[in-house]
């Protein structure tokens, strides 16, 4: 039986660096090419496949439709070859990823789930830093993060992880104390805030005709976690997002009846483009991705 014909290994992976970086000319730095010369593999594996990969049109090279086919069939493969080369290889070193994460969604939402990640790719190592300015330390003190936001920084890869409303937690007892969510009754009350995320309050307020309410008191917090505490010994009302409320599990803790509020915030995996070039960020990336944590 004949041997099967190979694609040009250079050619793929000049088109998987252009996918992954969104840039030619990104992609031909990394890889110590002129552009030009880019260029001309791409085209050669586009001859290869009998397909147009890209459209050109002066300096842009955007992805076609058939490219996006091509790229979401090999890049599993891509990544299987990897994984299977590492796996037969006693040189290779292990793959250290400096992961910034939020405390309350590192530990309801990723350390549940990394042993399988482990599993899958037991060279990877994460190096996990809480610490403040997550977003701003992304490039240099971390290869990637897990972020809470509005909307990353213009120039990162970001992708949204998920969508939440906003809800007003409280203890049992202080949910029996509260007849109704009217201005008179809620600015008797102490409301717990995160000190990152002012504008879930703001959202909440307004979609429940609280606008001009003015609370008895308003605790600020840094650590989610400690909020819920909080508010299930009775200390106030913390106003949080329903994931967290739903994953804590908790059953001192209550939503309070009210609007739906979608929050002005969400979590989001914010990288620099060309770090997913790094095999150990693209391993996250993707695992996260399929996950859907």
């Amino acid at each position: 039986m004949p041997a099967r014909r190979l694609p040009p290994l250079r050619a793929l992976e000049a088109f998987m660096r252009t996918v992954r970086l969104g840039s030619a000319r990104a992609a031909a730095e990394e890889i110590g090419l002129s552009p030009s010369a880019l260029s001309r593999r791409i085209s050669n594996l586009e001859e290869f496949v009998g397909k147009k990969l890209f459209t050109r049109a002066r300096q842009s090279m955007q992805l076609t439709d058939e490219g996006q086919a091509f790229y979401e069939a090999v890049n599993p493969h891509m990544e299987a070859l990897a994984r299977a080369v590492e796996s037969q290889s006693d040189n290779i070193a292990l793959l250290r990823l400096r992961l910034g994460v939020l405390p309350m969604f590192g530990s309801q939402r990723l350390f549940p789930r990394l042993g399988e990640l482990r599993k899958r790719h037991p060279l990877l190592h994460i190096d996990i830093d809480t610490a403040p300015h997550l977003e701003d330390r992304v490039g240099d003190t971390l290869d990637a993060a897990i972020i809470l936001s509005r909307g990353p920084a213009s120039g990162l890869h970001a992708v949204r992880l998920d969508h939440n409303l906003v809800h007003a937690i409280c203890s049992k007892e202080t949910a029996r104390s509260i007849p109704e969510i009217t201005p008179e009754v809620m600015a008797k009350q102490t409301f717990l805030i995160h000190n990152e995320l002012p504008e879930s309050f703001v959202a909440w307020k307004k979609a429940n005709a609280l606008d001009t309410m003015d609370p008895a008191a308003i605790d600020h917090y840094d650590s989610g976690a400690l909020m819920l505490e909080a508010a299930a010994q009775g200390l106030g009302i913390a106003i949080m997002h329903d994931d967290h409320l739903r994953r804590a599990n908790d059953n001192r803790l209550i939503n309070l009846p009210g609007a739906p509020v979608e929050s002005p915030y969400s979590y989001w995996f914010v990288c620099k483009p060309v770090a997913l070039e790094s095999r150990p960020v693209r391993i996250f990336h993707d695992w996260l991705v399929r996950a859907g944590l």
